[in-house]
């Protein structure tokens, strides 16, 4: 199994060549691709496979893949474990709906076991819908419609949720910048932003915001930011304070940083949490853990009555991936999982600066755990902006040079590594982003 750069001439893998799944995909897809991202289109390549820590193009060609699912594939693609038990459940029903199934029955348990707000739980069927649905239930809880969120913060793609994701330059606090077309202006003024790992502006909009604000939602780690010394637990003195909902966006965070996520990681306990991701073993499933005074709004048996919070979903609780959460919680409970990924991350961490300092590239290899990223910064950001003022252009022309030479990632985005990284990968890679570096200039 070698990666692009060793074996471009490998045979194709699929039906059809790499170039008519391209036409396919300019013909149907906006901008031929899947979402926000789109890579260069010499860059492109289409996924047939993915086994271990690295994935297979149509074309033939391997990629070590840092990308893991946007972090849902903390044990690597195709695990044994996971595969066992979908193609066990395969055969038992593959979806039912809004009728209790023992799969989802047995992944709440599991779910309650380890996340430490969790009380309770209602599933979802993506992190966007948990994070959504968090702040529905804060407001149906509090009467208030105000949420105050943090610069650069992704917390999904709903109308709540697209606002100062993609900031240029900082915001008017606690105004922020509208990232897509088609929001209603009545939503605009019900979110408002401040920057991350700052209590002082924080206090500030809350103090003139207090009454209107139902809920302060925040991810443990913000993309490849972690929170300074105080920071997670002034938030939740702040909610304390003034009777406002603590919520962790653990979708990403969530069984990555441990088994009680970002809560267990740094000690503090929300409100709610919203989670997606590794719950579902990267199947479409998701929840919102939290006290059971606030899930209780969700009771259908409460219809009707005021502060009530519908939540419904085609796809919650569905038993394939419930299986497939169950299994992969299985993996990270072993023994020394979480100390053994931290370790490995670390361990490729340091190859890259390594890298970085022998060739005089200005950049760090950010990052703790097992998230890292390349950036044009002198030191590791604090918010935001920090990120922003580095130099964006030789980031991107580093990342695509990884591309180039077989390392699946995302131009500007944060990485994971998976407990299946091993050595060779790590060396791979280390060599790849040398000739990426020499490229540069």
């Amino acid at each position: 199994m070698t990666i692009a750069t060793i074996d471009p001439d490998a045979e194709p893998v699929a039906a059809r060549s790499q170039d008519d799944y391209f036409a396919i995909a300019e013909k149907n897809l906006p901008g031929g691709g899947l979402g926000g991202y789109a890579l260069p289109d010499d860059l492109r390549y289409i996924i047939r496979r993915g086994e271990g820590s690295r994935v297979q193009a149509t074309d033939g060609r391997w990629f070590i893949d840092y990308i893991g699912g946007a972090g849902a594939n903390i044990i690597g693609h195709s695990h044994p474990a996971v595969v066992e038990a979908i193609t066990e459940r395969t055969a038992e029903g593959l979806h039912f709906f809004a009728i209790l199934n023992d799969a989802a029955l047995e992944l709440s348990e599991k779910l309650v076991e380890h996340i430490p707000c969790a009380e309770k739980i209602v599933f979802t069927t993506t992190g966007s819908e948990a994070t959504f649905f968090a702040m529905r239930i804060a407001r149906a809880a509090t009467g208030r419609e105000k949420v105050l969120k943090f610069e650069g913060a992704y917390h999904g793609t709903h109308d709540y949720a697209a606002i100062s994701l993609f900031p240029k330059a900082a915001a008017n606090y606690p105004v922020g910048s509208v990232d897509t077309g088609g929001m209603p202006e009545a939503v605009k003024g019900t979110v408002l932003v401040a920057p991350y790992n700052d209590l002082d502006t924080v206090e500030r909009i809350v103090a003139e915001a207090k009454d209107e604000l139902a809920a302060i939602i925040v991810e443990p780690v913000q993309r490849i930011i972690f929170p300074e010394p105080g920071f997670l637990a002034g938030l939740r003195e702040i909610c304390d304070r003034h009777g406002i909902v603590l919520i962790f966006d653990e979708v990403v965070t969530g069984f990555r940083l441990g088994l009680g996520g970002g809560q267990g990681r740094f000690g503090v306990t929300p409100d709610l949490a919203s989670f997606g991701k590794i719950v579902g073993g990267g199947g479409p499933l998701g929840c919102v853990a939290g006290k059971a005074e606030l899930l209780d709004r969700c009771d259908p048996k409460r219809k009707g009555e005021p502060g009530y919070a519908f939540i419904n979903g085609t796809l919650h609780g569905n038993p394939l991936a419930s299986v497939a959460g169950l299994a992969t919680i299985g993996v990270l409970e072993e023994e020394g999982f979480h100390d053994d990924l931290f370790a490995k991350s670390e361990r490729l961490k340091t190859l890259l600066q390594e890298v970085l300092d022998r060739r005089g590239v200005p950049a760090i290899c950010a990052g703790r755990d097992s998230f890292w990223q390349i950036l044009f910064t002198p030191r590791e950001p604090r918010n935001q902006i920090d990120i922003l003022a580095g130099d964006s252009a030789r980031m991107r022309k580093l990342d695509l040079g990884l591309i180039r030479r077989g390392i699946s990632i995302l131009p500007g985005t944060r990485r994971f590594v998976a407990s299946v990284n091993t050595e060779e990968d790590f060396a791979l890679t280390a060599e790849a982003l040398d000739g990426a570096c020499k490229a540069l200039g």
